[in-house]
């Protein structure tokens, strides 16, 4: 089965779930008892969305796994943005998963706590387009969870495309217990989206553990003065008008922009940076609510 998915994602193509009724209906079987075993290992599932793109999602993801691993506790990063896969590049993963004798994927290994899957780590050819429906994705994000040697962990970070399509929905289906952190910007545009994504949470009953602002400002690297890029105040409000818990607002810094570039977070290279010292508000606010 992970074959099939490799070669599948290799070639850009092809639902990973090909197969008879009677043989698909077995895999099922199999794949959900694997899913209850992988899960059973992880204590917390916490599930990165946004309602829309551009707000920064994945960077707070990598950011927050960063930070966990940081902390000392075991993290898994998975990256389940099947069209626009970027967490492999910001931790430097450029290599293929490997697979092991027991045909599980082995996720790569960023530090001593923390692991990283990424369907851009399934391909050779790293521009390749990816054309799949949504069967398709829903398989592979269930072979993310069953076919992937997770191990014991204490966080398990997930990070899906943004809105309210077939990736969310099949993370909510397959994980049941994950915890939701919305991810936007201050701006009216995106707290309007933002908004979608606390009903989406709503309808599917998945737990929300509050409320990220990220891009909150920016700090004039000449004057010192404090612009406000994107207005301000608008995550603290909706999470309040939602009854929603408010995690903290995280600065604009050019930096993190050169460090997801660079594949290392901005949080393995400046303790010292506001940035840091904002996202660590962020991350005490989330291990405290879980």
């Amino acid at each position: 089965m992970i074959h099939d998915s490799v070669d599948n994602a290799k070639k850009g193509g092809g639902c990973p779930s090909q197969g008879g009724s009677q043989d698909m209906a077995a895999r099922q079987k199999q794949e959900e008892d694997k899913i209850k075993v992988s899960l059973s290992k992880i204590k917390h599932k916490i599930f990165v969305l946004s309602g829309k793109g551009g707000v920064g999602k994945s960077s707070v993801s990598a950011n927050l796994a960063a930070s966990l691993s940081r902390k000392g506790f075991k993290t898994g990063l998975m990256d389940v943005d099947v069209h626009g896969p970027s967490i492999a590049h910001m931790l430097g993963l450029t290599e293929l998963l490997d697979i092991s004798e027991a045909q599980m994927l082995i996720p790569k290994q960023v530090n001593e706590n923390l692991k990283v899957v990424s369907v851009q780590a399934l391909m050779q050819d790293k521009d390749q387009a990816i054309i799949w429906r949504g069967p398709a994705k829903t398989g592979m994000i269930r072979q993310f969870v069953s076919s992937v040697d997770w191990g014991e962990l204490d966080y398990l970070i997930i990070d899906a495309p943004p809105g309210t399509g077939d990736e969310p929905l099949t993370i909510v289906q397959t994980i049941p217990e994950a915890l939701g952190v919305i991810v936007t910007t201050p701006q009216e545009v995106a707290l309007a989206d933002i908004r979608k994504s606390i009903s989406f949470c709503k309808t599917v009953k998945l737990k929300t553990l509050g409320i990220v602002e990220n891009m909150a400002g920016f700090k004039c690297p000449h004057c010192s003065e404090h612009i406000d890029l994107f207005s301000n105040g608008g995550g603290e409000k909706t999470a309040k008008s939602q009854g929603l818990e408010f995690l903290g607002s995280i600065p604009f810094d050019l930096r993190v922009v050169a460090a997801g570039d660079s594949g290392v977070p901005l949080m393995f290279q400046d303790e010292e940076s506001e940035f840091t010292k904002a996202f660590t508000i962020v991350v005490d606010n989330i291990i405290k609510s879980v």
